[in-house]
């Protein structure tokens, strides 16, 4: 999916430990301005979470990438702050 097509919204947190991550307290875009830390999270249409980032005095700490087939989770890429990826394949 394209990021074009994905709508960019934004949260103070998450709860739990599944994936995709359940982001929480969400925020304007306004309210980011005032903020240390918030999640940045992309959305298709239909309300499915396909990317997100934690964002840190500017600076992106750690990306979440998922990727669906017929609506169920099946590939999650996790980058931290030093670039590492690790990838968590769901069958």
């Amino acid at each position: 999916m394209q990021c074009k097509e994905l709508s960019c919204r934004y949260f103070t947190t998450y709860s739990g430990v599944a994936l995709p991550l359940k982001l929480v307290g969400e925020l304007e875009a306004s309210e980011i301005n005032n903020r240390n830390t918030y999640f940045q999270a992309y959305f298709d249409a239909d309300g499915v979470l396909h990317c997100l980032q934690r964002v840190v005095y500017g600076e992106m700490e750690l990306e979440h990438c998922y990727s669906y087939s017929e609506g169920k989770l099946q590939r999650t890429e996790i980058t931290d702050a030093d670039g590492e990826l690790m990838v968590v394949e769901n069958n």
